[in-house]
């Protein structure tokens, strides 16, 4: 060492000053680092001292070096063992860097270390035995790492230890108990690891100095131990997320500086202490998602309580009148429960409420008046009780609401005009009432609407025309009404319509001109009113909509052919007044119910035209039938001849075509589809077959996937599962729908299987998103790829009969037309569940993609519409961040546990995508939200698709966004969950 000091010393230009020993330990330390920023720019060798340098601090007196801070700096490499020979050296600080490897620390040489931070880096392996000799140390913070194993006994060692945090890596073992001795103890974090599962020790309850105790997402099962009630100091204890059982220990009232206590998303059960309202402290409590029973404390209520979440338990009684007094109170969520009585009157007089949510209980009586009395309520959610009298004229003035929700209760009178025109809301929900009176004009002062459900009340008059202009409408549903006159023309200018439900009304007149800029529209109900005129041609232009509905009316003429242009799941024509021929597409068997009372309307359907008696005409026509049949059979005999020796001949090269089906009307032969299957046609290929493109001779494109042989995806035996061929036929064969992929046709031909399909043009999803196009896709056509893609499985899930779980969801199964519209695809694997919600059906194999399965479905084998959920919330997380469900940049995380991680440690902004435009961030959080709902471990917790697509529509219109995040990193002071029941 002596003699490269010297060296160094000679090697330096003369000035008569040289740099001092910490300075050159400090000069090894920036050789040892990689700094791409030039972060350690300044540090020169040609000062005497380092204690000038950027991140350094020294002591005034000594002018050693006593705290090296270089957060945030860029910095990577090996953590750098040299530090530890400055021997006044008492902080070390490297957090938001990308220190790598083991990490490794001269203990004997850091002896005076009083603060390490290592947080947000990339440090691997153990963490160290050894750190607790470093008797001095105050704060260590290795949080955000990937460190994995135990969290080393020898802790327990620590004597002046402050902060211990290590949340956020990978550590797998055990959460020792020898912890429990560490007295100094203020905060521990250990949230968000996969530790083996470990109830919390008791010994916790020696912590009697700890203010934070952060343990979400450990694993935690068993008892909340009674031993916590000694920590008279702690003001956060969050064990949320964690598979806790039994009680609330009543003990708990002995925490005495308590502010918040965050128990949700555990099995816990029994009833909430009342001892807890001696806790005067406590400002938010949040016991939601468990099984708790009984009453809500009044206890509890009297407290300064700021929020109370106690939804989806199984509390009974009244709300207490007392909980209105607290002048903290913003949020109170109680959905989900059995809760009965009124709503406390004095609710929203004392505090800024912001939220009330209190939906599925059995509440009744009127809704307070004073609710928003501090103007600053913005959800109002009281949806399935038995709330009745009017709706308070002093809702009407509440401009901060955006979202409400009253249906399904027996609220009647007419409802306020302002209330109407609310400037901010954008979910405006009154069906299911008894409410009366008309739609106001001052609707048009809503100027932020997206969905206006008001079906089945008593709504009378006629529809504003005011509604036309309201720009954002997504939704209009006003069924079940008694609504009169015309459907308004402006109602053309909405043109992100998606839904327009106008059934079971009076009105009259004809449909409005116009209608083909409803681009977005995909469902149409006109049923049951008295509207007359034509059907308009302009229908048939509507390119995604696929339910119309507009039986029991009086519209006269022919049917348009455009219509033929719709690919529909639900046609209804029927009780009109139509007449003349029937659309070739639609003269078969299948639609005879959609035209079914028109007089007038003919066609090639039995019975569908009215009878003619007995007359010369009527002998005619037999006559010339029986002719053209002797024909057709001539004809078929001759085709069957023809096929026939085709058939030998093709038997002779291989090939034997046989059990041809087709599902659809087509326009070509099985032929014409197998000369095609060249290998210079083959656009994709994977385990199963291979796909080709087939161009037809009349133009059109098809897709032909060629199955080799009995292919079982799922792995089992040819007597106990159908292989993917029959699988895909039964399913697609029977289900119809604008996102399922529309299977065309399909054949056996003994030594492969074919299966023919509608062509996209645009591939898969995955392919587009992780490929160099992926420019294509901005977040605009991400989202509508989203909502198509959950509008399939929603489909499948909750309107098949009987339901169907596709258990392959994946962005590569997912198909994009030329317009980016999305098609489920790939039923090979499908299976039929005894319904939605009525458990699991056990598989003898796995099937699905990696990164894609559902926890529960790889542990248990049991399948249901839950495991698809988990799948489609990947795809969601692909579309947010453009990231694999799989990548080598994870290490052993998959991309939803990346996701959770990266959020934690370093916030939203590294989780979406860098090249979507950030205009959109507000949007996306949004339906990045819905995709962490979906891909929850527990599935109990994760919605149905058909609220997914609820959740998704509402993402769309939601002008704002509320989280638990703090500077775009997950707090462990503050988490404000909203994933479950109705507040979704």
């Amino acid at each position: 060492m002596l003699l490269f000091l010297l060296l160094h010393l000679f090697s330096l230009p003369f000035s008569g000053r040289c740099l001092n020993q910490e300075g050159l330990y400090l000069q090894q330390v920036k050789q040892g680092l990689s700094d791409p920023t030039q972060s350690l720019s300044s540090w020169k060798e040609r000062d005497e001292t380092p204690c000038n340098w950027f991140g350094i601090t020294c002591d005034n007196t000594t002018r050693r070096v006593v705290s090296v801070d270089l957060s945030n700096s860029g910095l990577s490499g090996p953590f750098p063992a040299f530090l530890c020979r400055l021997p006044s050296l008492s902080s070390v600080n490297f957090a938001g860097n990308e220190i790598n490897s083991s990490l490794i620390v001269d203990i004997d040489g850091c002896q005076n270390l009083q603060e390490l931070i290592l947080s947000d880096n990339f440090l691997v392996g153990n963490i160290p035995e050894s750190l607790s000799s470093l008797q001095n140390l105050r704060v260590l913070d290795l949080a955000g790492n990937n460190f994995s194993g135990d969290i080393p006994s020898s802790f327990g060692q620590f004597r002046r230890l402050e902060s211990l945090s290590v949340a956020g890596n990978l550590l797998n073992g055990t959460i020792p108990s020898s912890l429990g001795n560490i007295s100094t103890l203020r905060d521990l974090l250990l949230a968000y690891n996969p530790y083996t599962p470990i109830q919390i020790p008791s010994e916790f309850g020696n912590l009697t100095s700890l203010e934070i105790f952060w343990l979400p997402y450990c694993n935690l099962v068993g008892l909340i131990p009674e031993s916590l009630g000694r920590l008279t100091r702690l003001t956060n204890l969050d064990v949320s997320w964690n598979r806790l059982t039994g009680s609330i220990p009543g003990t708990l009232s002995g925490m005495k500086s308590i502010v918040q206590i965050e128990l949700y998303h555990n099995n816990l059960s029994g009833e909430i202490p009342p001892s807890l309202g001696n806790l005067t402290t406590l400002r938010r409590f949040d016991a939601s998602s468990n099984r708790l029973n009984g009453t809500i404390p009044n206890e509890l209520c009297e407290l300064p309580l700021g929020s109370l979440n106690l939804f989806q338990n199984r509390l009974e009684g009244a709300i207490p009148e007392s909980i209105a007094n607290s002048s903290n109170l913003y949020q109170l969520k109680l959905f989900n429960n059995k809760l009965s009585g009124r709503i406390p009157s004095q609710l929203g007089n004392n505090s800024e409420l912001t939220s009330l949510d209190l939906a599925s209980n059995q509440l009744y009586g009127e809704i307070p008046n004073h609710l928003c009395a501090k103007g600053s309520l913005e959800e109002l959610v009281l949806i399935y009780n038995s709330f009745s009298g009017n709706i308070p004229e002093s809702l009407g003035k509440c401009g901060s609401l955006g979202r409400v929700r009253l249906r399904n209760n027996r609220l009647s009178g007419t409802v306020p005009d302002m209330f109407w025109g609310l400037p901010h809301v954008y979910l405006f929900e009154l069906s299911d009432n008894l409410l009366t009176g008309e739609v106001s004009k001052m609707i048009s002062h809503a100027s932020n609407l997206s969905l206006l459900l008001i079906s089945r009340n008593q709504f009378n008059g006629s529809i504003p025309e005011e509604i036309g202009l309201l720009s954002t409408l997504v939704e209009f549903s006003a069924s079940g009404n008694m609504l009169t006159g015309p459907i308004p023309e402006s109602f053309v200018k909405l043109s992100q319509l998606s839904r327009l439900d106008l059934s079971h009304n009076e009105l009259n007149g004809e449909a409005p001109v116009g209608i083909q800029d409803w681009k977005s529209l995909n469902e149409l109900n006109l049923a049951n009113n008295k509207l007359s005129g034509s059907i308009s041609s302009e229908i048939g232009s509507l390119p995604v909509l696929n339910y119309l509905d507009l039986s029991e009316n009086d519209f006269s003429g022919n049917i348009p052919l455009e219509l033929q242009n719709l690919k529909l799941n639900l046609l209804n024509l029927s009780n009109n007044r139509l007449s003349g021929e029937l659309p070739p597409l639609y003269a078969n068997e299948i639609y005879r119910n959609s035209f079914v009372g028109n007089p007038g309307l003919c066609g090639d359907l039995a019975g569908l035209c009215p009878h003619i008696g007995e007359s010369k005409n009527k002998l005619n026509m037999w006559i010339l039938r029986s002719i053209i049949l002797a024909g057709v059979v001539f004809i078929i005999a001759v085709v069957w001849f023809f096929i026939k020796y085709r058939s030998i001949k093709e038997v002779k090269q291989g090939i034997a075509i046989s059990k041809w089906r087709s599902f659809h009307k087509i326009s070509f032969g099985e032929f014409e589809i197998v000369d095609s299957l060249k290998e210079d046609n083959v656009i994709g290929s994977g385990g199963s077959g291979k796909v080709y493109k087939v161009v037809l001779s009349n133009g059109e494109t098809v897709a032909v996937k060629k199955l080799c042989g009995g292919t079982k995806k799922d792995g089992a035996s040819a007597n106990s599962q159908k292989d993917e061929y029959e699988v895909e036929v039964e399913t697609l064969g029977k289900i119809r729908h604008k996102n399922i992929v529309r299977l065309w046709c399909c054949c056996n031909t003994g030594v492969s299987k074919l299966l023919v399909y509608e062509y996209m043009p645009n591939g898969s999803l995955g392919d587009l998103l992780h490929s160099s196009k992926e420019g294509l896709l901005g977040w605009p056509k991400r989202y509508k790829i989203a909502l198509d893609a959950a509008e399939g499985l929603s489909y499948l899930h909750h309107d098949c009969v009987p339901p169907l779980v596709h258990r392959d969801v994946k962005s590569n199964n997912i198909l994009l037309d030329a317009e980016f519209s999305a098609r489920i695809a790939d039923f090979g694997v499908t299976k039929v569940v005894v319904g939605v919600g009525k458990g699991a059906e056990s598989m003898s194999v796995i099937a699905g993609s990696c990164g894609y399965i559902a926890p529960e479905y790889a542990y248990t084998l049991k399948v249901n519409e839950k495991s698809d959920i988990y799948s489609f919330g990947v795809v969601m997380l692909e579309l947010v961040t453009g990231r694999r469900p799989i990548d080598p940049e994870f290490g052993e995380k998959d991309l939803v546990k990346w996701v959770y991680t990266t959020l934690d440690q370093k916030g939203i902004d590294h989780v979406i995508d860098p090249n979507l435009d950030s205009s959109y961030k507000e949007f996306i959080c949004r339906v990045l939200d819905i995709a962490l709902c979906c891909t929850n471990s527990l599935p109990i917790n994760r919605p149905s698709m058909r609220r997914v697509v609820k959740m998704l529509q509402e993402a769309g219109a939601e002008k704002k966004v509320k989280t638990g995040k703090k500077d775009g990193k997950l707090s462990p002071y503050y988490y404000e969950d909203e994933s479950a029941g109705s507040n979704v």
